[in-house]
């Protein structure tokens, strides 16, 4: 088992990582005394983890939510309110995010709001959610023109990642979780990148050992990055890199349909490609960019159904942009990015046109 610590003053917690560690959750969690926290969780990872999480925590305070992107609404984060307020839930209840990354953002949201914030555990189940989203403080819902678009910082109590979740993981969601991986490695991480060459295969070969340390690397970029920025002021926003680009596509192909890793993993080779045009990444890197992508399964194509204008539309939608100017990060080497709003608009068409099939 490893421990890693997002440091943020009183706000600062621990992440635990290694496998069997949802076995060993009960020292972690942190309930408030006398008050047994309230499991939130989906109908497809309750039936494989609920147990163990009851019988670490203690509760048998439990609510299942619909599975998938599309249920990440303020409609589904109503009925976690309507479940704490009609077991008469106080400011002293926490809440245990027992999911992928739509549970973890939803819950997050749910206890950043309540009774105006109650803590909360992140219990991530997904790779995606276990190097990314549960991690950091944001949490949020979707909205029919924009995804992430309703949110609020809130930092988990702790987070608990079990490797063994992933054993029950698809395929495709272990890919779509590398993709947010590979981000790390080339944004600011160099070694990481340099690791995943060399030690892919026994990442989808679900090794323990590469497993956990996929995990730890992540998570303390992840860490570092946030204990910088917590706000996204700065440097936090680096964590976009292929973002703006896939935020965009699962809007217009209907939030599900693609995973958020898979429009992530395609948003990257868009803004390495971007910036191979604009003449600040060179092609050998745009290339290794695209094999280890091609290795870890990830879409190369945009979905024949999208205009590259339409997608530009989207884009000036996202959260990110700023007096009109869509921020793109965009990587200039493996291991550094930088952020601008000066790519010419021509440049960005064109672009989105070379991932046309």
């Amino acid at each position: 088992m490893r421990e890693l610590r997002v440091e943020l003053g009183p706000r600062s917690y621990p992440i635990h990582i290694g496998p069997g560690a949802f076995d060993e959750a009960g020292e972690h969690l942190g309930n408030p005394p006398g008050n047994t926290p309230v499991i939130v969780s989906d109908e497809i990872v309750a039936p494989l983890y609920l147990e163990k999480i009851q019988w670490a925590s203690g509760s048998d305070s439990v609510l299942i939510l619909p599975t998938g992107e599309s249920e990440k609404t303020l409609a589904t984060v109503g009925k976690i309110y309507d479940f704490l307020l009609q077991n008469r839930r106080g400011r002293d209840t926490s809440l245990l995010a027992l999911g992928g990354g739509v549970v973890g953002d939803m819950v997050g949201f749910a206890a950043a709001t309540y009774q105006r914030g109650i803590p909360f555990v992140q219990l991530p189940t997904t790779l995606l959610a276990q190097v990314d989203s549960s991690v950091g403080g944001k949490t949020g819902v979707n909205h029919p023109l924009g995804k992430n678009m309703i949110g609020a910082f809130h930092q988990p109590k702790a987070v608990i990642v079990d490797t063994d979740t992933l054993r029950t993981l698809d395929k495709r969601q272990l890919q779509a979780g590398l993709a947010e991986v590979i981000k790390y490695g080339i944004i600011r991480d160099t070694d990481l990148f340099f690791w995943l060459e060399a030690h892919l295969d026994a990442l989808l070969g679900l090794d323990d050992q590469a497993l956990t340390e996929c995990i730890s690397r992540s998570c303390q970029n992840k860490a570092e990055i946030v204990q910088a920025d917590e706000k996204e002021a700065g440097q936090r926003a680096l964590l976009n890199l292929g973002h703006t680009f896939g935020h965009a596509v699962e809007t217009a192909v209907g939030y599900g349909d693609w995973l958020h890793g898979e429009a992530v993993g395609l948003g990257i080779r868009i803004a390495a490609q971007l910036s191979g045009r604009l003449g600040t990444l060179d092609h050998g890197s745009i290339e290794r960019i695209n094999r280890l992508l091609d290795r870890a399964g990830l879409p190369a194509t945009l979905p024949p159904e999208i205009d590259p204008v339409q997608l530009l539309e989207l884009m000036e939608l996202d959260k990110k942009t700023l007096k009109g100017r869509i921020r793109y990060v965009l990587p200039t080497a493996i291991g550094s990015a930088v952020i601008t709003d000066s790519a010419p608009q021509p440049d960005v068409l064109a672009t989105l046109h070379e991932f046309i099939l």
